[in-house]
């Protein structure tokens, strides 16, 4: 029987939202082993000069643990 762990992880990237998502699930695996998968919760941008300077990421990143 398999048992997983859910973290919450914030991460942000000037250039898109794949980037941002990425940047998080990459950070995550640096520490964590099994990382299976991970549910965008919420998506947030921050703007300037009324274009997007920043895309912003809340996620649940679950890993399996051994």
């Amino acid at each position: 029987m398999a048992v997983a762990k859910v973290i919450e992880v914030n991460a942000g990237s000037s250039k898109g939202l794949q980037e941002a998502i990425e940047a998080g699930i990459s950070k995550a695996s640096d520490t964590l082993e099994n990382v299976e998968g991970a549910w965008i919760q919420d998506i947030k941008v921050t703007c300037k000069n009324g274009k997007i300077s920043e895309w912003r990421v809340n996620m649940k990143v679950t890993f399996v643990l051994e």
